[in-house]
């Protein structure tokens, strides 16, 4: 049976919680949300709300600070591997439309 681990990725955990997960400070977390590095969703009354995908990264970010690496050379690898993955998922669209597809 396959889990669904859709779960991940809702946007349902306050920044009290995802303090206590991750040991990381309340003003933390916010700081690195202002250096774009995470992006939770505000509710109507404008709290804060993370999802388990986004406690993951927290750790990695914070782990890579520990070790000495800037949150701007952080939010640089950010958008490389964005990049990346947007020319891969172009070229697969250009590949699909024209039919340009590997056969196995």
């Amino acid at each position: 049976m396959k889990v669904d681990d859709s779960f991940k990725y809702k946007k349902v955990i306050n920044i009290g919680v995802v303090s206590e997960l991750t040991g990381l400070t309340e003003r933390k977390i916010r700081y690195y949300e202002e250096r774009n590095l995470i992006f939770p969703e505000r509710n109507a009354s404008g709290t804060r709300k993370y999802s388990f995908q986004d406690v993951e990264v927290l750790v990695a970010i914070s782990n890579e600070v520990e070790d000495g690496v800037s949150t701007f050379e952080i939010r640089q690898n950010i958008i490389k591997k964005e990049k990346r993955a947007k020319k891969i998922m172009t070229q697969g669209q250009v590949n699909a439309h024209f039919k340009l597809y590997k056969n196995n």
